[in-house]
């Protein structure tokens, strides 16, 4: 059965258009700067997918999605096989504000020790040129998707 993810990708005009991007929490992720993502969580076949997306937003960055028309970005496929459905939503946050949930992993892996991470280390603003530098490469296609249903 696929994986499958559903996100969110807000957006703003500051004064050009910038997009919002988590960077996971945890050793592996810690000295990465192309591992960016948009806030997005696994859902079950029963939970809708926006619905999905708008939990998840909450849980890795502490915040409620603001209320904006949502925008639907398609979906995409990314490396390990897992499918991600993203919708865009204008809004504003304070990336100094974001507390994400935690979670437990085997760190060093298979060395039987458990560490306790953030899912999200932190939140950052990017134009879309920097966004997409650092936004993993199957997700790349949401930013194109963005500029094109705004035009």
């Amino acid at each position: 059965m696929v994986k499958r993810s559903a996100g969110l990708l807000l957006w703003r005009r500051a004064p050009h258009l910038q997009v919002l991007l988590a960077h996971p929490g945890g050793p592996y992720f810690v000295h990465r700067d192309d591992a960016w993502t948009l806030p997005k969580g696994e859902y079950d076949v029963g939970e809708p997918p926006y619905e999905a997306a708008r939990r998840e937003f909450l849980e890795e960055l502490g915040s409620l999605p603001p209320d904006s028309e949502p925008l639907a970005l398609g979906e995409v496929v990314l490396r390990s096989g897992k499918l991600v459905v993203a919708w865009a939503l204008e809004g504003d946050l304070d990336v100094t504000a974001v507390v994400s949930n935690t979670c437990t992993i085997s760190w060093p892996p298979r060395s039987g020790r458990t560490l306790e991470i953030p899912e999200v280390d932190r939140a950052e603003w990017f134009g879309l040129t920097a966004a997409a530098e650092r936004l993993a490469p199957a997700q790349r296609p949401f930013l194109e998707r963005l500029v094109i249903a705004l035009q």
